[in-house]
This record gives C-alpha cells, sequence and structure tokens, in this order.
C-alpha cells in the first residue's frame, strides 16, 4: 500500500483566502483529517508550535482568559495558529473575536467536530469575520488524484461498502469492519450523544439504523416518530443534530406545480457509507446484497456534494417525483438551468420524464458505472 499522502481538495480554496483579516473555521466529523490538513497548513506558513489541541485543559485554561495579551503570549508570535477541537473552549466565540479585533494580521484556524456546537458559538460574535468551510471523507475526486483510474475502477465496490473515511480505505476487509465499527461508536457516542440535549442514546441509535434502511427512500417523520415511540419533535431534533454533524443529509422534493408533484416529502442519506453499513452490519459483497441501486445513489449523491463544493459550485439540490411516481433521483438547480439526473448501477435503459422535460431549461442524464467518471470527477 502506498503512503497515503492525499491532497484534499478544500485545502487550496482555504490557502487563497488566508491572511485577509478573517478567521477560517474547518467543520467535519472525527477522523476525517481536519488535524491533518491543518498541521498541512503550518508547515507551509508557520510551524508545528502553532498547533493547539483544544481538548487539552491547559491549552483550554490559557485561551479563556479574558486578556488578549496574555492569550497572544501563551499563543506566540507566528502568524498563522490552528485551534482544534474549538468548540471545547468556553465562550470561544468571544475568544476569537477579541483575538481577531486586536491582532488583525494574525492568522486563525479554527476546526470543529460538529457544526451544531461551534457554529452556535461563533455565529453571532464573528458576524463577518469568519469563512467557513465543510472537510468530508476522502471524495472520489482526491482518490483519483492519487490511485489509477484503474485502481479506482478496481476499488468502487469497496467504497460503496466500507466508505471512504481516510483510516478505513487504507485496510483490508477485516480490519475496516472492526475499525468502522469502533469508528462510528466512538464517533456517535462522543460528538453527538454528548451534546446536552440528546439524552436518549437507544433512541438515536434506532432512528439512525431506521434512517439506514431508508436510504435515497421518501420518509415520513411522523412514521419515525412512531417506530420509535416518541413525537415528532423529538425527531425533527434529533434530524436536525445529525445533519449539522456531518453524519447525514437530507433532500426536499422540487415542485413548481403541487398539483401535479409531490412537494413536502424528503429524502435521507448518509455522508459516509462505511457508517451506514456499520450501522446495520451488512457487509457482504455487492452481488449478494439487494441494496446496490440504493447504495449507488447515495454514493452518487454524497459524492456530487463534495465534488461541488471543491470546484467551489453553489446550487439548490433537490429530487423530482410526479404524483403518477415518475421521478428523477438527483436535480440541481442554478440560474435558469434545472438539471436532473438518475442513478443506475448498471442499466443503460432510461426515459426522462415529460412532465420534468416540460420545465424551461431543464436537461436529464443517466449515471451509471459506465459513465459515473464524467458526473463525479470532470
Amino acid at each position: 500500500m502506498k503512503e497515503m499522502l492525499i491532497d484534499r481538495s478544500i485545502e487550496k480554496n482555504i490557502e487563497k483566502r488566508l491572511f485577509k483579516g478573517k478567521i477560517i473555521v474547518v467543520y467535519g466529523a472525527r477522523q476525517v483529517g481536519k488535524t491533518t490538513l491543518a498541521k498541512k497548513l503550518l508547515k507551509k506558513y508557520s510551524s508545528e508550535k502553532s498547533y493547539f489541541n483544544c481538548e487539552i485543559l491547559l491549552v483550554r485554561q490559557a485561551l479563556e482568559k479574558g486578556d488578549p495579551g496574555l492569550i497572544r503570549k501563551f499563543l506566540g508570535d507566528e502568524r498563522l495558529i490552528v485551534l482544534d477541537e474549538a468548540q471545547k473552549i468556553k465562550n470561544i466565540g468571544q475568544v476569537l473575536k477579541l483575538l481577531i479585533d486586536t491582532y488583525p494580521d494574525m492568522q486563525i484556524v479554527a476546526t470543529g467536530s460538529s457544526s451544531f456546537d461551534l457554529a452556535d458559538k461563533v455565529s453571532e460574535p464573528l458576524t463577518g469575520r469568519a469563512l467557513e468551510f465543510v472537510l468530508y471523507p476522502f471524495s472520489l475526486k482526491e482518490l483519483a488524484g492519487f490511485y489509477t483510474p484503474f485502481e479506482i475502477e478496481a476499488q468502487l465496490e469497496n467504497f460503496l461498502v466500507y466508505g471512504t473515511y481516510p483510516e478505513i480505505i487504507k485496510h483490508g476487509h477485516a480490519d475496516a469492519q472492526v475499525l468502522l465499527d469502533n469508528l462510528s461508536s466512538k464517533y456517535l457516542y462522543k460528538d453527538i450523544l454528548i451534546f446536552d440535549r440528546l439524552k436518549k442514546s437507544e433512541l438515536l441509535i434506532k432512528l439512525l439504523q431506521l434512517l439506514a434502511l431508508q436510504i435515497g427512500q421518501e420518509f415520513s417523520i411522523q412514521e419515525l416518530a412512531i417506530n420509535l415511540q416518541c413525537n415528532r419533535d423529538t425527531v425533527i431534533n434529533y434530524l436536525d443534530i445529525l445533519e449539522k454533524s456531518f453524519v447525514i443529509f437530507r433532500l426536499r422534493a422540487y415542485s413548481r406545480n403541487p398539483r401535479k408533484e409531490i412537494s413536502k416529502k424528503q429524502k435521507i442519506y448518509f455522508f459516509d457509507l462505511g457508517i451506514r453499513n456499520s450501522l446495520i452490519s451488512r457487509y457482504n459483497d455487492l452481488a449478494l446484497r439487494d441494496d446496490v441501486g440504493a447504495l449507488w445513489e447515495n454514493f452518487c449523491v454524497a459524492e456530487r456534494i463534495k465534488r461541488n463544493q471543491a470546484a467551489e459550485f453553489s446550487c439548490q439540490k433537490y429530487f423530482w417525483r410526479s404524483l403518477q411516481q415518475r421521478e428523477i433521483d438527483y436535480v440541481e438547480e442554478y440560474g435558469n438551468s434545472l438539471d436532473g439526473y438518475e442513478f443506475k448501477w448498471t442499466s443503460q435503459k432510461f426515459t426522462p420524464p415529460i412532465d420534468f422535460m416540460r420545465y424551461p431549461k431543464a436537461s436529464a442524464k443517466l449515471v451509471n458505472r459506465a459513465n459515473y467518471a464524467e458526473f463525479l470527477l470532470s
């Protein structure tokens, strides 16, 4: 196995915004590579002595002092400072505001494992003073910069089963399963269940397992509440936390004609399929599975989101379905354009729905194993 020195796509997007009077905030789940990225930036622009792990008590105590001079003395005089897991600092938003206002030439990069925690603490104090980025597990485009096209194709099925967390793709199947199970439990318990609004760990795990069985499908909050024997507000709150901690994301229905199209439904996806498969203990080969279509759809949508972020391409994301059950898996709306995509693992057959194609500047394409590179890597 080659040493895994894989460039991250957001690195260049961050670099071109350094030293311009803004705090850089990098969100991302644990183990996606935030610390590695931060230390790579330090190697280019500063030194590793400017890296501070905010989970360490001594660091927290030093940064929670209200005197910017004392904080600056603790941090040192380097131009670039990294505060890893910055959400651990009490009143971190006020601390960062104090530093950027007092020392505008100092570049701070703050990382956090969950936007529900760090964002709540920095959004108001840092209005107009911060730029936010999200680091995901490896994207297919990032992996394509390391592996040959042949190697990518050879590992494609593994990505659908074991996901693309940096630590996972280094290992064989047996090790990957153990690491994934360990990662998913620590990931969930450390960054979600300790959040003070979440008291029922078993309920959250059951919710995740239900969602794992419904990827790519329309789901009902009311049905989830009934299955979990809890109220709708609890489900809504848990879904919000899961999104803000980068476990799941949702697509909402696109509709400009409510009499013919659904408009209030949602579909659920996981940012990493390894985490999804770990939750329901399904690691068997694709040839033995009945959920290949759902895995492929989830993979394509998640990878497209990563691809668009790397390209700094902004669009609205939806799915589309008519009341007559004609559908498009994924829709991007930008400007006056409406681009639809249908995902099939092997099928070559796809007829764009007439109702969807009636929209001005609408297009619809099939994405399958034969042509996915154009959709995800171009």
